[in-house]
C-alpha cells in the first residue's frame, strides 16, 4: 500500500514542477515576461495603447517579481519566486489582451494591474503576518467550572519571523489553560532542514499551559512521523499523541483527549480511529486531536463530542463571495474553515497560522492566519 499517497497528487506534481522553475536563470525569466508584454499589446488596435499595455505588462511583471524577490531577503518568509512572478505575468499579460479585445480605455487596464501588484504586496508581506485570535465557546452538559483551550495548528515554519514571534506572544498573553497542536510543524520545502528544526523546538518551547500541551502529526509527506518526534523529542512541556487517549483531570470535568495520525489514506485513518475507539473512556467529555477533517463524519457517528484540526488552511487564497476553490481534503469542500455541527459533534477547521511549501507562494489572501480559543464551559 502506498504509503505516500500525497506524493502522486496533482497538486503535489504541480507544486514540485513548480518548485523547480527556481533553476530558470534569470534572463529567461525577463524574456518571458517580455513575451507576456509583446503579446498582450498584439491585442490593441491603437498603437499608442499597445505601447502603453506593453509597457504596463513588463513593468507590472517586474514588480511583482521584485516584491517576491525581497521576501527571503526581509526575513518575511523563504519560498521561491520565479514560478509565482511567470504566474503573475500570464495572469497580468490575459488580463491585458482581453481588455483590449474589448476595446476599452487602456487606462483602465493600468489601474487592473496596478491594483494587482498592491493585491500580490498585500497578500505576501501583510496578511500572512496578521496573526489573529478566533474565539469561540462551547458548552458541555454536567462542566462545572470554565477552562481556556487554546488550539494551534500548522504553523509550518521554515524559520522564525515575524509571524511565530507574534504566536508566541498570544499564547503568553492568552494565558490557556491547556493547548493542543493539530500537525504541520514544518514547512515542506524544510522538512529536513536541521535550522528549521532548531527553530521549531525553539518556538514550542515556549509554550506553556497548567492543563498540558498535546500535539499530533501533520500530513506525513510533510512531516514523517519520525521527522515530527525529533521536534519534540526532550521537550517535557508537551505530549506527543499517536492513535492514543490522554485523560486530562480538568476544575471543569474529565476532558479524554484522543490524538490521531493522519495518514490522508480513508481506510487507514478510519480503521485506526475505530480501533482507538475501542479504548474510549466511558464518561467525561472526548476531544479528538486529528490533523484533518476527513474521519469527521465518523467521529460523529462514534460519539466524539469536540473535534479540532486543521490541513486545509481555510484554502489559503480565497476569492470574494466564492471563497475557498481548493481545500486538499478527501470531502472537498466540505469541511474547509472554521465551525461546523456534526450531528452532536462540534467541528473546528483552523485556517492555520503558516502556509504551503515547494512552489506554492507564501502567501494569503482574504485568509489570515489565526490561533482559536476556546471557552469550554
Amino acid at each position: 500500500m502506498n504509503q505516500k499517497p500525497l506524493e502522486n497528487h496533482l497538486v503535489h506534481r504541480v507544486l514540485i514542477g513548480t518548485n523547480n522553475l527556481q533553476r530558470l536563470p534569470a534572463l529567461i525569466v525577463t524574456a518571458l515576461l517580455i513575451l507576456d508584454a509583446l503579446i498582450a499589446a498584439l491585442f490593441w488596435a491603437d498603437q499608442g495603447a499597445a505601447l502603453i499595455m506593453g509597457a504596463t505588462v513588463l513593468i507590472g511583471g517586474l514588480i511583482n517579481w521584485f516584491i517576491l524577490w525581497m521576501l527571503p531577503r526581509r526575513g518575511k518568509s523563504f519560498g521561491v519566486e520565479k514560478a509565482s512572478t511567470l504566474a503573475l505575468g500570464a495572469v497580468i499579460g490575459l488580463i491585458a489582451a482581453m481588455l483590449g479585445l474589448l476595446n476599452l480605455d487602456a487606462i483602465l487596464a493600468v489601474i487592473l494591474i496596478g491594483l494587482i501588484c498592491i493585491a500580490v504586496f498585500y497578500a505576501t508581506w501583510i496578511e500572512p503576518f496578521r496573526l489573529g485570535v478566533s474565539h469561540e465557546t462551547l458548552q458541555q452538559a454536567g462542566w462545572q467550572t470554565p477552562i481556556k483551550v487554546l488550539h494551534i495548528t500548522d504553523i509550518h515554519i521554515e524559520r522564525i519571523t515575524d509571524r511565530e514571534r507574534k504566536l508566541n506572544h498570544l499564547v503568553k498573553l492568552l494565558k490557556p489553560d491547556l493547548i493542543v497542536f493539530t500537525g504541520d510543524f514544518v514547512n515542506l520545502s524544510y522538512t529536513h532542514d536541521e535550522r528549521a528544526k532548531q527553530d521549531i523546538r525553539e518556538i514550542l518551547s515556549e509554550w506553556r499551559a497548567p492543563l498540558g500541551i498535546y500535539c499530533v502529526p501533520g500530513t506525513p509527506i510533510v512531516e514523517p512521523l519520525n521527522v515530527v518526534k525529533s521536534f519534540v523529542d526532550g521537550l517535557e512541556n508537551l505530549k506527543l499523541l499517536l492513535n492514543e487517549w490522554h485523560t486530562v483531570e480538568t476544575p471543569g470535568g474529565k476532558l479524554h483527549i484522543l490524538g490521531v495520525i493522519t495518514t490522508h489514506i480513508l481506510s487507514t485513518d478510519r480503521a485506526a480511529f475505530h480501533e482507538a475507539m475501542k479504548a474510549a473512556p466511558p464518561d467525561g467529555m472526548r476531544l479528538l486531536l486529528a490533523h484533518s477533517a476527513d474521519i469527521a463524519p465518523e467521529a460523529a457517528d462514534a460519539g466524539i463530542d469536540w473535534m479540532l484540526c486543521g490541513h486545509t488552511h481555510g484554502g489559503q487564497l480565497r476569492l470574494p463571495v466564492i471563497g475557498a476553490f481548493m481545500s486538499a481534503s478527501h470531502l472537498g469542500l466540505r469541511f474547509v474553515m472554521g465551525r461546523y455541527s456534526v450531528g452532536r459533534m462540534t467541528l473546528y477547521v483552523s485556517r492555520g497560522v503558516g502556509m504551503e511549501g515547494l512552489g506554492a507562494p507564501r502567501a494569503r489572501f482574504l485568509c489570515p492566519p489565526e490561533v482559536i480559543l476556546w471557552k469550554v464551559s
